[in-house]
C-alpha cells in the first residue's frame, strides 16, 4: 500500500490524526507542507482525485479569512493560484492511498481513511 500524507508538522490536529491512524515515516511518506510546499504536479493529482481545486481550500485558515471571501466564490484558477501561493490555503491533512485522496479532518473522512488502510 502506497501512502503519502501532506500535513503541517506544527498543526496539533494533523499530529493527532497521524497518531490516530498510526501513520509514521515507516508506513507513509510524510510531507510537511511548510518546509516542502505542494508542487504543481502534486496539486494536479489532488485535483484529479477530488474533482476541484476549491475542494482543497482551507476556508478556516487565517490567510483565507483575511481575504473576506468564501471558498465557494472562488474560481478554479483562483483556488489553484492560492494553493500554490501559500501552504496555509491547503485543507489538511491530504492523505493519498494508492492514488485515492482523502482531504481534511472530518470524522467521515477519517473513517474512510481507516477503512481504506484496514481493508486495502
Amino acid at each position: 500500500m502506497d501512502i503519502t500524507v501532506w500535513y503541517l508538522s506544527t498543526c496539533s490536529t494533523c499530529s493527532r490524526i497521524l497518531k490516530q491512524l498510526d501513520l509514521d515515516a515507516s508506513k507513509a511518506q510524510l510531507i510537511d507542507i511548510k518546509s516542502h510546499p505542494v508542487t504543481g504536479s502534486q496539486l494536479e493529482v489532488m485535483k484529479e482525485a477530488t474533482g476541484s481545486y476549491k475542494e482543497l481550500i482551507n476556508g478556516r485558515s487565517i490567510q483565507f479569512r483575511n481575504m473576506d471571501k468564501k471558498a465557494r466564490d472562488l474560481s478554479e484558477s483562483e483556488a489553484k493560484n492560492l494553493l500554490l501561493k501559500h501552504y496555509a490555503f491547503l485543507k489538511r491533512p491530504v492523505i493519498q492511498i494508492d492514488g485515492e485522496c482523502f482531504v481534511g479532518n472530518s470524522k467521515k473522512t477519517l473513517e474512510e481513511v481507516k477503512n481504506k488502510i484496514n481493508n486495502g
